[in-house]
């Protein structure tokens, strides 16, 4: 899978519109489809069904495409590890796997700009880092105030999400994170609505 998101990394990170659901249901094939040229066909049948700006659907889609399958790459990586079990129910958008039992999402998520403080800071200061992720991130319909392990990436040269479709180098991060594992040292967050949450960051830099 590695190799298919690189192909990817050619054209500029640009969405071209606002995430929405719509959008989503018109690019939903993505789910399915799992070669870099098997995508071309299917945006050309949804361009002539649906009448829609050419390079709009082609941006919307390979990104989708590609935040999807790096993802998915990643929840396979965690829950190869002897020490990690996937979700019993495949549907469960809260669940991803367990570490030592402990039920976590996982979201793959670059160094947020809107943050607005620098990387030696966050990583000072991961809670309010962590918190600002739930407040600001997933709103649509993977949002949830559930146990939620971020990986974080971070480039030095600003393209932190060209490190999504490094898997080589996530592997590495991943499996010195759950071989370390050590549930104390989750941070425990409580929310306006008096909801609490484990969470931990993973970063990734390069």
């Amino acid at each position: 899978m590695e190799f298919e998101l690189q192909k990817r990394l050619q054209y500029p990170y640009v969405w071209g519109r606002k995430q929405n659901n719509l959008w989503d249901n018109y690019t939903n094939f993505i789910y399915t489809t799992k070669t870099w040229e098997a995508l071309m066909p299917q945006m050309a049948t949804i361009l002539e069904k649906h009448k829609l700006n050419k390079r709009d659907l082609f941006n919307y889609t390979i990104n989708r495409w590609y935040n999807f399958w790096s993802a998915t790459a990643v929840e396979h990586i965690f829950t190869s590890l002897p020490e990690v079990n996937p979700s019993k129910n495949p549907k469960n958008r809260l669940v991803d796997f367990t570490i030592h039992n402990i039920p976590f999402d996982h979201k793959t998520t670059v160094f947020p700009k809107q943050f607005k403080k620098p990387l030696t800071y966050a990583k000072k200061n991961e809670e309010e880092l962590i918190a600002w992720l739930y407040d600001n991130q997933s709103t649509q319909q993977r949002h949830h105030l559930k146990n939620r392990l971020f990986i974080l990436v971070f480039d030095e040269h600003g393209e932190h999400w060209k490190l999504k479709a490094n898997l080589s180098l996530l592997k590495s991060e991943v499996e010195k994170y759950v071989s370390n594992f050590n549930p104390n040292k989750l941070h425990s967050l409580t929310f306006a609505d008096n909801s609490q949450a484990l969470s931990a960051i993973i970063w990734v830099t390069k």
